[in-house]
């Protein structure tokens, strides 16, 4: 359910707001000039003096960031404390290095696994305010695609700042990177972090580039059978990963379709979003493998694919589009770095 609206770009539908190129850096008070009359009270000026250094000192302390909602977001100091309302935050979060800030998260954070050993403050849409508040965080980060605008403002009335991310794309995933790297005074964890996945994913580009662009169905759900449509971030996965989408026109992002829509569309690849590939793996096939006309099912192009890994936008993404051109391209097409052979 998404609540925030992403912020604008041209051509973008109803999109509203707009990113900020970057996040904007602490603004700085100026002083005013003090006057003095002709009788020199010294100590009354210095004591004016201190007070107007001790302002300036405040000020200077206290940064304003742009959200990627349009957002102001104003807090003191680097975030010491803080909570994430989201997995794919936490997962950022964590390959950033904060993991000794985190002092909440929410039931649905997963991965890594040290993520279980944190508070639980409820879920993406019942936030239990009352945990949040006895943590005493300086900050708290939430994410447009999951999180209510009700919950974001009442934990601005609370006195707490809140962060939005809202990426909706493998290249926005990376601008949110860029941006919580900067909001954390983790650029150069940031950085690092972007240029893998740049690379891994213009890899994955180059070797699919010149092969045939299959037709693919995402499956997501079973009753009723969900799929994924344009403006999607796994719609962006497939086309990256170099397959056509056959839900790719479709208005809504995850629309409904029959297995008899499915068949009209005849796809050559099928893959299955789901908790529990292994476990899925026997009945899910068993189930598609009634519909024998559709070219994925006769030439046995079924496939089931972890959907965190293409559900979550955070730094595993890049697995799941490496997962995702294996499956769409037959085989072991393409290895993470570490596992290629010399």
């Amino acid at each position: 359910m998404e609540i925030y609206p992403c912020p604008k770009r041209r051509g973008s539908g109803d999109l509203l707001g707009q990113y900020p190129d970057q996040i904007s850096t602490p603004m700085r008070s100026h002083s005013h000039p003090l006057r003095c009359d002709k009788k020199p009270w010294v100590l009354s000026l210095l004591g004016l003096l201190l007070i107007l250094l001790s302002w300036r000192e405040m000020a200077s302390s206290s940064s304003i960031f742009m959200d990627e909602v349009g957002r102001k977001v104003t807090f003191s100091g680097p975030p010491k404390r803080i909570v994430s309302l989201a997995p794919n935050i936490t997962e950022i979060l964590f390959a950033l290095g904060m993991d000794e800030a985190i002092v909440g998260v929410t039931l649905n954070c997963n991965y890594p696994e040290k993520a279980k050993e944190k508070v639980p403050v409820g879920s993406y849409i019942r936030v239990d305010f009352e945990r949040i508040l006895s943590l005493n965080p300086d900050l708290v980060i939430a994410t447009g695609a999951g999180n209510t605008r009700d919950t974001v403002n009442r934990l601005e009335r609370l006195g707490i700042p809140t962060y939005v991310i809202f990426p909706k794309k493998f290249d926005e995933v990376l601008q949110s990177i860029h941006h919580l790297g900067q909001l954390l005074h983790r650029e150069e964890k940031a950085s690092s972090i972007i240029q893998e996945m740049k690379e891994r994913k213009q890899k994955v580009i180059e070797k699919t580039k010149s092969l045939p662009r299959p037709r693919v169905f995402l499956q997501i759900g079973e009753s009723p059978m969900v799929t994924v449509g344009k403006g999607s971030f796994a719609d962006d996965l497939i086309r990256l990963a170099g397959g056509e989408n056959i839900a790719g026109g479709e208005r809504q992002m995850y629309p409904h379709f029959g297995r008899e829509e499915v068949l009209r569309r005849s796809p050559e690849v099928i893959i299955i979003s789901t908790m529990n590939p292994k476990g899925d793996y026997d009945r899910m096939i068993s189930e598609w493998n009634r519909w024998k006309t559709i070219p994925a099912v006769k030439q046995g192009r079924i496939h089931l694919i972890h959907s965190d890994l293409i559900d979550r936008p955070s730094p595993r993404m890049i697995e799941g589009l490496e997962e995702m051109a294996r499956l769409i391209h037959r085989g072991p097409l393409l290895r993470p770095p570490e596992k290629e052979s010399k």
